[in-house]
């Protein structure tokens, strides 16, 4: 079963299109667990039980590489830890938003794919397609490519005019012509902080083409303007991404209960605003 297929799987089992990111910093994990335990140690047991307590709630998981990497070197044995852990069935989607020459490429293809199995990965599109080749070789898979970003400073880049329109709306029509070449899925990355946006790169890329939609939860993107910009007409194909309001709900020992009851409130309101 494909990429695409688990996660509609995940989503119509669950009843729910959230996504929650695995973004571990040692500084914010409970406090019992930074007395007690290397940092290595907590953080895994911190993944681990974020996991047990929201896996019935979620569509996805999204493990960003950035925060393993910074642990320095058995990061990555954590992070490929926290990707085994991850039940069969919810899709994970390595945040990794690697950009490189074909070569290169091929090497970053075989870490996300090979090395931490993940099923999807995040990526920058702006090298062309043949940067984008090495991840395009296995129909089980999953790209999303960055298109409309939802940190402060992303239309410097992104809106600026190409051809008389924003360059991330040329992105999102080069997206359509690289899905269909491939079997892999292709998706797109774009912000709930900027809904008008969203919902122009919805409008351009049509029903099908899944959606990756950060910035519902900590970086206060407007829930119902995003769900109401990004899923399509059935409501679906829409990820809605939250790391830390999820993962950082608690700093005590409840802090499993609280990731359980933030991420059960953000899925039920997801699913109230995708059903008006």
């Amino acid at each position: 079963m494909g990429f695409i297929e688990d996660l509609r799987h995940a989503a119509h089992r669950n009843a729910s299109w959230l996504c929650v990111g695995l973004d571990p910093d040692p500084d914010r994990l409970p406090v019992h667990l930074r007395r007690t335990k290397n940092v290595q140690d907590a953080v895994l047991e911190f993944n681990r039980a974020i996991v047990d307590a929201t896996a019935d709630l979620v569509c996805a998981y999204k493990p960003n590489s950035a925060f393993y990497e910074a642990l320095g070197a058995t990061g990555l044995e954590v992070l490929q830890a926290t990707c085994a852990m991850i039940p069969d069935g919810v899709p994970i989607i390595l945040d990794a938003k690697r950009g490189d020459v074909g070569h290169t490429a091929e090497k970053y293809a075989e870490f996300a794919f090979e090395r931490m199995e993940a099923d999807a990965v995040t990526l920058s599109p702006y090298l062309g397609s043949d940067s984008l080749q090495p991840f395009l070789g296995d129909g089980d898979r999953g790209v999303f490519l960055l298109c409309r970003t939802s940190n402060p400073s992303a239309g410097d880049l992104q809106d600026a005019q190409c051809d008389g329109r924003p360059l991330y709306q040329h992105v999102a029509e080069l997206a359509l012509g690289w899905q269909a070449a491939t079997d892999v899925a292709i998706g797109l990355v774009a912000g709930a902080t900027y809904p008008a946006e969203l919902g122009t790169v919805r409008w351009l890329v049509g029903n099908d083409m899944p959606l990756l939609v950060p910035g519902v939860g900590a970086q206060s993107g407007d829930l119902h303007a995003a769900v109401d910009a990004a899923a399509n007409r059935q409501g679906e194909n829409a990820i809605f991404n939250a790391s830390r309001s999820v993962l950082y709900a608690s700093d005590g020992e409840d802090f499993t209960e609280a990731a359980r009851r933030a991420a059960s409130e953000l899925r039920a309101a997801i699913q109230q605003e995708g059903g008006r």
